[in-house]
């Protein structure tokens, strides 16, 4: 990994949502990062918290076709169904960078983008998981594969006939928020919060405080109900 998105991301290694919209709020980005409550992640981890991630914004913007459905008979849908996908609604064209998180914005559709193979792809090619204000399908398989994937519902549909690849790595909407390549995106069981580029250190620096300030006060009510310790209740270096 670039050594400057390394120590970008070890500055909110630790950190919840949370932390981060609440030093947002200190910095007057008053819910301006925070992604609309609709968007949730598929599972929950409490042991390991496998679903949070934060890495960097790799957006991709799709919108409805208008095209009409040419295919006929069975194997003409197939060949129409199979250069849909190649020709007019692709998942990333540039290269995914370890610390990705792919955030789509898929106009509020009810398309299934998100997949158990797609998605498992971009995971092993360097994504930390998807974000997106459209659908995911192959539910079941993305759980147990363990993909962190963030959306507002499941769907059985697909992309051929329905939606088109719009442009990639550009400002997108997703979330009732705006969202830049390279934005830092912090994802947990609270939901998403997007930070800025341009101030992603400052808001890590106070982060960093808020979240200390809270382990610090759990660990004493951890010690006064008899609780083992646990790494959520140790201080961030």
């Amino acid at each position: 990994m670039d050594p400057e998105r390394k120590r970008i991301l070890d500055m909110y290694k630790g950190l919840r949502v949370t932390d981060v919209n609440d030093a947002m709020d200190i910095m007057n980005h008053y819910d301006l990062g925070l992604m609309d409550h609709d968007i949730r992640p598929i599972f929950r981890d409490v042991e390991k918290f496998s679903h949070a991630f934060v890495g960097f914004a790799h957006t991709l913007r799709f919108k409805p076709t208008n095209k009409p459905v040419t295919a006929r008979t069975p194997e003409e849908q197939k060949e129409f169904k199979s250069k849909w996908y190649k020709e007019l609604a692709p998942g990333p064209k540039m290269p995914i960078e370890e610390g990705d998180v792919i955030v789509i914005d898929g106009t509020d559709t009810h398309v299934g983008f998100a997949g158990s193979n797609n998605t498992f792809a971009w995971i092993l090619n360097g994504a930390v998981g998807v974000v997106t204000n459209g659908a995911a399908r192959d539910s079941d398989e993305l759980i147990r594969q363990k993909c962190p994937v963030y959306c507002k519902r499941f769907v059985a549909t697909v992309r051929p006939s329905r939606l088109e690849f719009d442009a990639e790595q550009v400002s997108i909407t997703c979330g009732g928020v705006q969202v830049n390549p390279g934005d830092i995106v912090v994802a947990d069981g609270d939901g998403v919060v997007v930070v800025p580029r341009a101030i992603a250190e400052d808001v890590a620096k106070y982060a960093r405080e808020i979240a200390n300030d809270d382990r610090r006060a759990r660990r004493r009510l951890y010690e006064k109900a008899g609780l083992p310790l646990d790494e959520t209740v140790e201080e961030l270096p």
